[in-house]
């Protein structure tokens, strides 16, 4: 007899799938500056070249995350034209209070609340850790959501702040970053040939540059966006599945997820599309099929239905 998958079975299996394909982003990144190099200088020379490259790449993102880590969630949330709400604010207090219920559900501080006045239905979680989290929900989402459905959209945020899926997040975009920045700076010093002293050293030191960039691209083009799609929807299903852990009732978020996907667009976030990634649902008009292959969450048919799964549906 087949066992049934619990909540915890889905959380658990999330969780490992993401820790494989994050690791998967500097193994990949090295072999492939490893190999590309090696068309055109010895083994042992192409193994110092992408630790050579690898080295300061590491660094600068380190540094970059450092940034990201202190302004990140306010320009996100300056992205979205986002106001914060207080619970003095007799016209979001049920919301505000609607966050803090959950908050406490959940067992995690309650996140700064603020509101986008959109009417379409979304909403996204940001911040550092729990400790200075935000919750972001649409004008639209608060409106045509009845009560149960959309406590399973803030238990879904909250799951992403519990998960610190936000700190990925953070990591995977300032990553993506600085390897378009490194790739743009190798591009420019191989076709000055790397300055070498004569021309045999210029000339291969200008091959050797050239491999690195076509590394570079081929990371940054092909590799990273399939590696970002398959960490984000397996965080999208791990956040549904904590998120119907905390409220006991993943019909609700299943039913929030219909009508969620029938509007989600939010106009201000049209061209911010690294913001796609942490909404409930994507926040871009409609895809065509091409960048739904590369789309950063899971068809919602899917996450439909493994949370009616868990309630027992078939």
């Amino acid at each position: 007899m087949t066992r049934i998958k619990t909540v915890y079975d889905h959380i658990r299996s999330n969780n490992i799938k993401t820790a494989i394909l994050v690791i998967c982003f500097p193994l990949i990144f090295i072999a492939l500056i490893f190999l590309f190099t090696w068309i055109v200088v010895p083994a042992d020379q192409a193994l110092q070249t992408a630790i050579n490259v690898a080295i300061p790449t590491f660094i600068a993102c380190a540094v970059w995350l450092v940034i990201s880590w202190a302004f990140g969630d306010s320009m996100m949330l300056n992205s979205a034209h986002a106001h914060e709400i207080f619970d003095t604010d007799s016209e979001n207090r049920e919301i505000f209070h609607a966050v803090e219920n959950v908050a406490m559900a959940a067992g995690l501080p309650r996140p700064r609340v603020y509101i986008i006045d959109d009417d379409s239905m979304n909403a996204f979680a940001t911040g550092r850790s729990p400790r200075d989290a935000s919750v972001a929900l649409t004008r639209g989402i608060i409106k045509k959501l009845n009560k149960l459905e959309l406590e399973g959209v803030i238990a879904h945020e909250m799951a992403h702040i519990g998960n610190r899926d936000i700190r990925l997040d953070m990591l995977l975009i300032t990553g993506v970053g600085v390897s378009v920045f490194a790739a743009d700076m190798i591009l420019r010093l191989a076709m000055f040939g790397g300055g070498g002293n004569n021309e045999d050293n210029k000339n291969t030191t200008g091959a050797v540059l050239l491999m690195v960039w076509l590394a570079f691209t081929v990371f940054n083009v092909l590799i990273t966006p399939i590696l970002r799609m398959a960490i984000s929807r397996n965080r999208e299903y791990a956040a549904d599945a904590t998120g119907a852990q905390i409220t006991r009732n993943p019909g609700a978020l299943a039913s929030a997820l219909r009508k969620i996907t029938t509007d989600a667009r939010v106009e201000c976030l049209d061209k911010v599309k690294s913001m796609s990634a942490v909404c409930i649902a994507n926040p871009g008009g409609p895809r065509e099929f091409t960048s739904s292959l590369m789309a950063t969450h899971p068809p919602v048919e899917k996450r439909i239905a493994r949370l009616e799964s868990m309630a027992g549906n078939k």
